[in-house]
């Protein structure tokens, strides 16, 4: 007994749509993505200059650069996954979903790295830093969802050429 042959209607994964297909939408979900990596990056830059100045007003010196480094971590923890859905939106769910993963495990050890170097050091102020990060963190993720949430993605576009 052979093995059917797999059945030529369906696409096969990880396969461009051939001429004439319908295929799911590039630009649309690129312009979702670019549109709360813009977000984000407005959000933190905001977070940072709040966190900034606020922390000088509480702590001083030492609550700006804990606003400085809560601003930091803010950004890398939010922009990465960003910018890997951007970089990932034409790929394949198995490589967006390993792009995804290898960007998380680099991101915990990248933070648990500094936070180990920060543990013992006196010169940043511990409750802005946290502060911070988390305004800048929840603040993305509910930027990232709005933006998904309003985005105008259709599930396929009609391939070129194609009339009505």
């Amino acid at each position: 007994m052979t093995t059917p042959d797999p059945v030529p209607d369906r696409p096969v994964p990880d396969q461009p749509a051939l001429a004439g297909e319908a295929r799911p939408s590039g630009g649309a979900v690129h312009a979702v993505f670019r549109r709360a990596l813009r977000d984000m990056l407005v959000l933190v830059a905001a977070v940072a200059v709040l966190g900034v100045g606020i922390g000088y007003a509480l702590e001083g010196v030492p609550g700006v650069w804990g606003a400085l480094i809560g601003a930091g971590v803010a950004l890398v923890f939010s922009g990465t996954t960003v910018l890997s859905m951007l970089r990932t939106a034409d790929a394949s769910a198995t490589t967006t979903g390993a792009v995804i993963l290898g960007a998380w495990l680099v991101k915990m050890l990248l933070l648990v790295v500094l936070f180990a170097v920060l543990d013992d050091l006196t010169f940043y102020d511990r409750e802005v830093l946290v502060v911070v990060v988390l305004a800048g963190v929840l603040g993305s993720v509910y930027l990232d969802y709005r933006a998904v949430r309003t985005g105008r993605v259709p599930y396929v576009e009609p391939a070129a050429g194609h009339g009505s």
